[in-house]
């Protein structure tokens, strides 16, 4: 998100007159960027095709399948999400907060707070999209390391090397390559399989 450039905002909100409120909120806070989306019906579809920077959605008193839909939602778009509801229980705040909702407001709307939710909102999706790549990066790296042991098993048996050898015949294949050694390790499990 550019520091110039407003986010694009979706609000979901099924009341009309609640979503302009929102909006003028919204715009008074310095966004400019608002859409509106009024229907619940396919609403992952109409979320893609606008594709936000952040979701507002604004419920008065959700029940379990609206708020099951929002979870499905927060789950597959992977933006900042806050949500804004009038009633609740805590097992749906719970729930919300799992699902990746970033910020969960209960008490309804107030204009002038719309801006620093809306930053919290942001900034606690950020440091959770951090923890996740960091989180997918060690799998993957746990992954390579599994791949590497294997692939080492080979070249020590076909080649009767120890494993720092065949480590080294790993590391220089993918130097010479221009590769990872994961990739390079993973070629030879592939053609170890299909020399069976």
């Amino acid at each position: 998100m550019g520091g110039e450039s407003s986010p694009k905002i979706a609000i979901v909100d099924e009341s009309p007159i609640r979503a302009a409120l929102l909006e003028e909120g919204l715009r008074e806070a310095g966004y400019t960027d608002v859409v509106r989306i009024g229907e619940m019906q396919s609403l992952l579809n109409r979320i893609y095709a606008l594709d936000p920077d952040v979701i507002v959605i604004d419920l008065e008193n959700p029940s379990r399948d609206v708020l099951e839909q929002m979870f499905q939602v927060s789950r597959a778009v992977r933006r900042p999400i806050a949500m804004f509801v009038d009633q609740s229980d805590a097992a749906s705040i719970q729930a919300s907060v799992d699902a990746g909702v970033s910020a969960y407001i209960v008490d309804g709307l107030k204009k002038e707070r719309l801006k620093p939710i809306l930053d919290l909102c942001i900034s606690r999706f950020n440091a959770f999209a951090k923890l996740q790549n960091e989180l997918d990066r060690a799998r993957s790296a746990l992954e390579d390391r599994k791949v590497i042991d294997r692939a080492k098993g080979i070249l020590m048996k076909l080649k009767g090397l120890t494993e720092d050898e065949a480590y080294v015949l790993l590391r220089s294949t993918a130097m010479r390559e221009k590769k990872k050694i994961g990739d390079i390790a993973q070629s030879i499990l592939t053609a170890s399989e299909l020399l069976k």
